[in-house]
């Protein structure tokens, strides 16, 4: 995989917009209404925001799982948002992880062979070494050859963030990824997150959770669809508190 200048965003947005039912001016719903912002290599970043405000949609553009209606997208300084559906899949599999707030995984699968699947995707030589060697990152090597029904919720979220950073990629996209486990266990995920940030992972989070949201050096507020602050994190959030305080939103 070519490695692209250290100046170079993990990814740049421009101008991003994303319409439901285009073709129904009457249904028509603005997702992501001409957003746009720039992401430096490594930096770690929230999305927040109102419920139905556009997050998750924009999660899906920049993980490249949708295609903008209009607007640029560059990963690594490659506009991506016009490519063909296999150039595509091929950004999603090399150059970016994904860990949602499910695990995901196959369930007659073990950990390892989850893990695995990126690499048999993308034909990499030597897939069950590399899987291992990020099972191990995670602290999960005594478990490769577990189900996910006999994994805990941490256990399972591990196996899928190994499966994320299994390909090196050089954006992490997280979209709620503690939401479904217990203060413990979340903040041991939090930590390693942050331990493959400081590593050089680019991370960018969507979340509910203040408490979450601060630990992202950067905060990205969205709110109808429009990208509404930018900015360090706990400025943003106290922003939004007190726009909560005083009944906007």
């Amino acid at each position: 995989m070519d490695t692209p200048p250290t100046e170079t965003p993990a990814l740049d947005a421009e101008h991003l917009v994303k319409v439901y039912n285009a073709e129904r001016p009457d249904l028509a719903v603005r997702a992501v209404d001409d957003v746009s912002f720039t992401v430096g290599r490594g930096e770690s970043v929230a999305v927040v925001g109102p419920s139905g405000g556009g997050k998750s949609t924009l999660m899906y553009l920049l993980g490249c799982l949708a295609r903008p209606t209009s607007g640029s997208y560059r990963i690594d300084g490659r506009d991506v948002a016009r490519l063909g559906d296999d150039a595509l899949a091929d950004v999603r599999n090399r150059r970016i992880g994904f860990v949602f707030q499910a695990a995901n995984l196959l369930p007659r699968r073990t950990a390892v062979e989850n893990v695995m699947l990126p690499l048999t995707y993308a034909g990499v030589r030597g897939a069950r070494e590399r899987a291992l060697l990020a099972l191990e990152r995670v602290g999960l090597e005594k478990r490769s050859r577990h189900r996910p029904n006999e994994l805990s919720g941490g256990q399972l979220q591990r196996v899928a963030i190994a499966r994320a950073v299994v390909t090196r990629p050089s954006l992490l996209l997280c979209d709620e990824p503690t939401g479904a486990l217990d203060t413990r266990t979340g903040r041991e995920i939090l930590d390693l997150l942050d331990e493959l940030n400081r590593e050089g992972t680019t991370l960018v989070m969507v979340t509910h959770d203040p408490t979450v949201a601060r630990r992202m050096r950067r905060a990205l507020r969205i709110r109808d669809g429009r990208l509404e602050a930018d900015g360090p994190s706990q400025a943003v959030l106290d922003e939004s508190a007190r726009l909560s305080d005083a009944g906007v939103g």
